[in-house]
């Protein structure tokens, strides 16, 4: 318990929240990384899971490569992609690293989303004369929205949690506070700034999973929560045919 106060005695404290260093900045950092690599991957994925989604075709390398993606170590990563582009190129390394953390579950919210419509409802849109592209606008992607921003959330949380390790090669971000305080045996640094990205982690799941819920399009919010209360039942007995 001692060490929980002196936690929240660090980052209550205001020296911690002023300076070049303070974790105003910090958190700021750690946001910037999160929101740049999201982007990136979004604009990578997002497309190529929605033609894989429209097509039927792809899904077995789409699957195969994000399998790869999420089995690479990301500080290894780091580390070699550091080594490659050089000293002087630490915050492009760092970007691809966290892209390519990002990629697998925007790909997977994108194909998935697409693949969870029903047939019938594309086929019916055919059926009445939409071309390709206003299927694809009107159809697939209001209905397969909500996993996508499944994706969007699952991605976004795996990289706030993994931005503090750029932190390693001197780039700042939540991570400062915990690799300085393993260096100085100040634990209740360490633990005050895991707990700083513990919540920030939880913030910013909360606000995805309300966009989430959001994304649910109005007509098929309304036929759910039909299908939850299910029909009407008559109170008494029904009543007996005139003579």
């Amino acid at each position: 318990m001692n060490l929980l106060a002196d936690a929240f005695a660090w980052l209550s404290a205001p020296e911690q929240w002023s300076g070049p260093n303070g974790l105003q900045h910090l958190l700021v950092q750690q946001l910037y990384y999160t929101a740049i690599a999201v982007a990136i991957a979004a604009a990578i994925a997002v497309p190529a899971g929605w033609a894989i989604g429209h097509t039927g075709r792809g899904k077995e390398i789409a699957v195969a490569f994000a399998g790869a993606a999420r089995a690479v170590p990301s500080f290894g990563l780091l580390v070699l992609l550091v080594l490659l582009f050089g000293v002087l190129h630490k915050p492009e390394a760092a970007t691809v690293t966290f892209v390519i953390l990002a990629i697998p579950s925007l790909l997977a919210g994108a194909y998935a989303g697409f693949e969870a419509i029903d047939r019938r409802v594309v086929d019916a849109a055919r059926a009445v004369g939409m071309t390709e592209a206003q299927i694809l606008w009107r159809v697939e992607v209001p209905l397969g929205l909500p996993l996508l921003v499944g994706g969007f959330r699952s991605a976004v949380l795996q990289v706030v949690a993994t931005v503090t390790i750029a932190a390693y090669v001197n780039l700042g971000g939540l991570g400062l506070p915990i690799i300085t305080g393993l260096s100085l045996r100040r634990y209740e640094v360490v633990l005050g700034g895991a707990v700083l990205v513990a919540l920030l982690a939880l913030v910013l799941d909360a606000l995805l999973a309300l966009a989430q819920r959001a994304a649910v399009p109005h007509g098929v919010r309304a036929a759910q929560g039909q299908h939850v209360t299910g029909p009407r039942r008559k109170l008494g007995p029904d009543p007996e045919p005139a003579t």
